[in-house]
């Protein structure tokens, strides 16, 4: 959902320059697409998806400004997995919460139910829109 919702804002903000893809930390996620309830959620607010899952490579650390992980286990794996001459910041992207106090956008694949996922697209509008108006710049 991070991917989706970052890609419609950037290009919301005429911010062209931005690439943003998702990749994943475990071989389970490959090939594989959204979850249904992730893409009924992104469809509540007029956004979709067609990403396949990757496995997170060591190009993506020196290609990237930017890796998030959602939890602090996600950004132990990414620091372990970021290679020597990597460039990308890796960091929470719960970060980018504002004033709320908890920094973790929660996993809801486990849940039952599509609520949890509507929490966490929340979760992800906070961020990415903090995001972009830390880091974008307004095109012309």
């Amino acid at each position: 959902m991070a991917e989706s919702v970052l890609k419609s804002m950037a290009s919301e903000h005429g911010l062209t320059d931005w690439y943003v893809d998702s990749a994943a930390l475990r071989e389970w996620n490959v090939g594989r697409g959204p979850e249904v309830r992730a893409l009924a959620v992104l469809a509540e607010h007029g956004l979709t998806s067609d990403h396949v899952g990757r496995l997170i490579g060591a190009d993506d650390f020196r290609q990237f400004d930017y890796v998030f992980g959602m939890d602090e286990s996600n950004v132990a794996d990414l620091l372990h997995r970021a290679p020597v001459d990597g460039r990308a910041k890796i960091e929470l992207l719960g970060n980018y919460r504002g004033k709320e106090l908890d920094r973790i956008i929660i996993d809801p694949y486990f849940e039952h139910g599509i609520h949890g996922f509507r929490r966490c697209f929340d979760q992800i509008m906070i961020c990415c829109t903090n995001f972009i108006n830390t880091h974008g710049r307004t095109g012309q």
